[in-house]
């Protein structure tokens, strides 16, 4: 693959609980299983990694027992780590409800992972680096956001930066939200956070205004939908999804990002690793937990298995 991936939004730790459905407020929800997984900029890196690509995290890691627990889930991944621990703060945790129909609710709060100063990224070297993720979350941050917003808007143009404005774009100050997104080459937004970016737009027409100008383009995911991709030279394509029994959404946006970034990292158009990664971020909903994208195989078996004509019923 042509260059690595930095990422630059930090890892989190999910504390996850499957329930019955949400409690009305005020009241208990039925409980039906917890764990807690590494997740939040853990999750594209890991899908991007088991695409094949070469992933190194360039966010901050803490001391505490959860920031241990997110080296020892990158480390079996295979993702290069930071030099250095930010000593006395953990890492941050998000609280995540998962329904009955797989659907997410969450809040969350950073730790070590949304400290990020000047003299941190001075230290990080770009060699061999193709592609730079970062997430809103990071530029919200107001430990972090600071000095990664002209940090990445100084990216020289060798490197592709993709942006994800993730559920935190509304809180992301506009000057800084302007100038990472001016100098994205990549937008890739859900059609909620696509509507905060431009209000009144259908997600054909946010696509179209999110890729005018760049070097890429942009992606507006819509689930199960499969996903809109527009460039600043073709119209916005509506890319169909492949049907699966979802039992758990957490994660399917990030499994759809790092995989279309390896997808573009092996030589592949926009088109088809956008395809790609539908078919991954489909194929991450059927297992539970935020880090569930799939590996080179296995999507090349899911694919395959799609791509097969159904069987037909005894007698022709």
């Amino acid at each position: 693959m042509t260059g690595d991936l930095l990422q630059m939004a930090g890892v989190v730790i999910d504390v996850v609980y499957r329930i019955r459905a949400l409690p009305r407020a005020g009241d208990e929800a039925e409980v039906l299983s917890t764990s807690v997984l590494p997740g939040g900029g853990f999750n594209a890196m890991a899908a991007a990694r088991r695409a094949g690509m070469t992933v190194r995290h360039g966010g901050r890691l803490g001391t505490g027992p959860f920031a241990e627990l997110a080296v020892r889930a990158m480390q079996a991944e295979g993702i290069a780590l930071p030099k250095g621990r930010l000593a006395g703060q953990d890492q941050g945790i998000c609280t995540v409800l998962v329904d009955d129909h797989g659907e997410r609710t969450f809040i969350g709060g950073d730790g070590a992972n949304g400290q990020v100063d000047a003299a941190w990224l001075a230290d990080i070297g770009l060699g061999g680096v193709g592609t730079v993720l970062v997430s809103g979350y990071a530029l919200a941050y107001p430990g972090s956001g600071p000095a990664l917003g002209p940090w990445l808007a100084g990216l020289p143009q060798s490197v592709t930066l993709v942006f994800d404005p993730s559920a935190a774009v509304i809180r992301v100050p506009r000057t800084l939200l302007a100038a990472v997104g001016g100098r994205a080459d990549w937008i890739t937004a859900n059609a909620d956070e696509a509507a905060v970016l431009h209000p009144q737009a259908t997600p054909e027409v946010a696509a179209a205004a999110l890729a005018r100008g760049r070097r890429g383009g942009a992606l507006v995911r819509l689930g199960a939908g499969g996903c809109i991709l527009a460039t600043d030279h073709a119209p916005p394509e509506h890319l169909a999804g492949l049907e699966v029994r979802a039992v758990d959404t957490n994660g399917a946006g990030d499994a759809h990002t790092g995989w279309f970034i390896a997808g573009l990292a092996d030589g592949l158009s926009p088109r088809d690793a956008a395809l790609r990664a539908n078919a991954a971020a489909a194929l991450s909903t059927t297992r539970p937990g935020p880090a569930t994208a799939p590996t080179r195989a296995e999507l090349d078996a899911f694919l395959a298995a799609h791509a097969a004509p159904a069987t037909p019923p005894d007698g022709g």
